[in-house]
């Protein structure tokens, strides 16, 4: 007799979910790290402008140039919060998609435990068939030897 797991197509079915789950997970990092570096590149070339509008203050500079780097460092503040907001919300996705990996994850587990009880279950009703066999073959011979 052949096992057959009663909940296999369920099994696959949230195995496959599961497979779902860690690929939004893993695009939902790709992401996040991407909006990240981008605002991280930003703040490093906000803090380098800063750092050579200092420069120019103290060896001095036109009035026109001062203001055309105070609004380049305005419109990069800018693209700045509009950047932190995109991390926020791209940590957030991240967060949330972790959380049902780990949802599918846990339902898997349980259809994978409850397989291998069934499977024990099974093997335990083979042997039982398996002895009951052996004692009426056993009865069969004793019955012949005995010639009742």
């Amino acid at each position: 007799m052949k096992y057959q797991y009663k909940f296999e197509k369920v099994l696959t079915f949230k195995e496959r979910e599961k497979e779902e789950a860690l690929s939004a997970y893993q695009n939902a990092i790709k992401t996040f790290e991407e909006v990240a570096e981008e605002l991280y590149r930003l703040l490093k070339k906000k803090e380098d402008l800063e750092l050579f509008q200092a420069e120019k203050l103290q060896t001095g500079s036109s009035v026109q140039e001062i203001r055309h780097y105070q609004r380049f460092i305005i419109n990069m503040e800018k693209s700045i919060k509009y950047y932190q907001e995109l991390v926020l919300n791209a940590r957030n996705r991240m967060n949330w998609c972790e959380t049902q990996l780990i949802e599918k994850n846990v339902e898997v587990k349980k259809y994978e435990k409850m397989k291998i009880k069934d499977y024990e279950k099974f093997l335990e009703q083979m042997k039982l068939e398996e002895d009951k066999v052996t004692d009426e073959i056993s009865t069969l011979q004793y019955f012949h030897r005995t010639g009742n």
